[in-house]
């Protein structure tokens, strides 16, 4: 008697196969998505931790009502050597007016303008346009893509970008700051960027970015990225909240952010741009490191190109 194939038959072999390789594509994303996940900074609290001359890192945690990891960066802007820089326009762009088919920047990660520029600190800046984000493979802008600014861009003297009414500027000075309401920066401004919305005026809550926000629920947490002066404007602090990362953080309300802009002892602030743009790069031995955890196109570690930034110089430490 012949011995008999145990083996199944090659069509059930090709069905346990397909099985195996739908399981694989399953869970292979979330296995990545886990391992990114697993190297965002430890959701602990760090309480004024100097980085350079001038430039102070606070990381805030809370878990109740929501998870929040709250990151700030105080910046004494009458420090020798700590000198602000926003991105210059690109060298075949133009300010926009009307928003013609003209571009004023082209696209860049944050950690790039840190480290194309040698800069200490550096964080994304103004809300911009064109702009997609639809699937993981499928977002603009890429890196190096055309891209226009909305409101007002001033670097190292020359504007980029035009400002618009209602859209406030942060408008740098000789070791000072102002924020102005409707976006136009004094003559003497080397460096100068928008937001959408006032937070503070005179130290007291405005109801500007609640009316920006009233269609997508003024209550509801989100990534912000917030810039706040003191009364003298020569103390800077920069807000970044994470967002968009269930368990880890998922956001700041608008209350939450006027309680910490008043306890800073702020007294006019504006929010930059935010969601997936939000991110806080700072110089690690001579790298760019990221202190939040970005998110873009769902996918957390994943950095998004943007329009333009801020940064700073900074000195090291003294030994």
């Amino acid at each position: 008697m012949l011995p008999t194939d145990s083996r199944p038959p090659a069509r059930l072999r090709q069905a346990h196969l397909k099985t195996v390789l739908i399981w694989l594509a399953m869970l292979l994303p979330l296995a990545a998505y886990g391992a990114v996940a697993l190297q965002r900074n430890a959701r602990t609290s760090i309480n004024s931790r100097p980085l350079f001359q001038g430039v102070t890192y606070s990381r805030r945690v809370k878990t109740e009502p929501l998870p929040q990891v709250i990151h700030i960066l105080e910046l004494d802007l009458t420090t020798p050597g700590l000198e602000p820089l926003a991105t210059p326009g690109a060298a075949t762009g133009t300010p926009n007016v009307n928003r013609l088919d003209v571009h004023e920047t082209l696209a860049q990660r944050t950690t790039d303008f840190l480290e194309t520029n040698q800069l200490q600190v550096a964080i994304n800046a103004n809300f911009f346009f064109p702009f997609r984000e639809v699937t993981p493979w499928n977002y603009g802008p890429r890196a190096g893509a055309k891209v226009n600014l909305v409101g007002g861009a001033i670097a190292n003297g020359t504007p980029v970008s035009l400002p618009e009414t209602d859209w406030p500027a942060l408008c740098f000075l000789p070791q000072q700051a102002i924020i102005q309401t409707e976006g136009n920066c004094p003559a003497g401004t080397t460096q100068a960027i928008s937001g959408d919305a006032m937070l503070l005026q005179a130290g007291e809550p405005v109801d500007a970015l609640a009316v920006v926000l009233r269609g997508n629920k003024p209550d509801q947490a989100y990534p912000m990225n917030i810039v706040a002066l003191d009364e003298t404007g020569t103390r800077l602090w920069l807000i970044l909240s994470e967002g968009k990362q269930p368990l880890y953080s998922e956001g700041t309300r608008l209350a939450d952010v006027y309680t910490i802009l008043q306890d800073l002892g702020a007294t006019t602030s504006m929010r930059l741009d935010g969601g997936g743009s939000t991110t806080l790069a700072v110089e690690s031995d001579g790298e760019a490191e990221i202190l939040n955890a970005v998110i873009h196109a769902k996918i957390p570690g994943f950095e998004r190109p943007v329009a333009n930034h801020l940064g700073f110089f900074a000195r090291p430490l003294r030994p």
